[in-house]
């Protein structure tokens, strides 16, 4: 399988302001891919550069092999772009926007204008600045697909949509894919990856700090785990492998990695122990365990 997107040492610096820095990805050919951090980590600086709609500082990226920069009109042909805020012609309809964005791939794309529309449910024939901010992400979500791109690139693309749409917005992406197609998503919600990704790349402050399958992130080793018990004393846990550990009047809770064993004696020690529960931790508590 060959890379759709390979970004090899990017650094993006505003003046002296961090954008990111060294970021390593590869996204292979026909993987849903992940990339996930909160609002300023990094996500839309590396889409943007990788989409040479800003320039890098340093470092390179290809797409489908071809140079970012160089090959910038042959990548946009077979590239779909959905950033996370959208802006348009306000007096024009809906309708005319598309097909004047249809136009720079000189092909019909009339009868999937249409069927994205009624998918989303989306009136056509309404101008821009008439419609409310999650109808105008529809126009944004459709011009993003009207051409059947290679690889679609989605920056932050639920919000303003609300859940019915939210859910047929990921079984198109997921159509999408079938068909043929890559996808880079991202977002700062982990639920929204986790029934759709392959893999996913974690940012923090510009940086990667890592890179993994999402079966192997629900997979993990790592458990959370909750007792319910009087009087037990600040990290009793910590040198058995605990860590982020929480507190609410008689709970404790905390992650935890490595043997049960000394775990479970570590456990079987505490007094007065009313309930205790081990279960697979959310992504969510993942994400928040990797930033910590």
């Amino acid at each position: 399988m060959s890379a759709a997107i390979e970004i090899n040492n990017l650094t993006k610096y505003y003046g002296k302001a961090r954008g990111v820095e060294n970021i390593n990805l590869t996204v292979e050919e026909g993987e849903i891919f992940g990339f996930i951090g909160p609002n300023g980590a990094g996500k839309s600086t590396t889409i943007r550069t990788l989409l040479s709609l800003i320039y890098k500082t340093s470092g390179s990226a290809s797409i489908f092999g071809m140079d970012v920069v160089k090959d910038r009109v042959k990548i946009l042909q077979r590239v779909g772009y959905l950033p996370s805020e959208v802006f348009y012609y306000d007096k024009m309809r809906a309708i005319d926007l598309l097909k004047y964005s249809a136009s720079f791939y000189h092909k019909n794309c009339d009868k999937r204008i249409n069927e994205l529309a009624e998918l989303l449910d989306l009136d056509l024939h309404r101008k821009i600045d008439d419609l409310s901010y999650g109808n105008r992400k529809k126009v944004g979500i459709i011009q993003g697909l009207l051409h059947e791109p290679d690889l679609i690139i989605l920056d932050e693309p639920t919000g303003g949509l609300d859940p019915l749409i939210q859910s047929k917005f990921f079984e198109l992406i997921k159509s999408e894919n079938r068909r043929g197609a890559t996808v880079l998503f991202s977002s700062h919600i982990l639920s929204e990856v986790q029934n759709s990704c392959d893999r996913v790349a974690v940012i923090k402050d510009g940086h990667i700090i890592r890179v993994e399958k999402i079966s192997v992130l629900r997979d993990s080793a790592y458990k959370r785990v909750t007792l319910q018990a009087a009087d037990i004393p600040q990290g009793y846990f910590d040198n058995v492998g605990a860590a982020g550990e929480t507190r609410r009047e008689d709970t404790v809770s905390f992650m935890f990695s490595g043997s049960l064993n000394p775990l479970m004696e570590r456990i079987a020690s505490v007094q007065n122990l009313e309930n205790i529960s081990i279960e697979e931790p959310s992504l969510e508590e993942l994400f928040m365990h990797y930033y910590q």
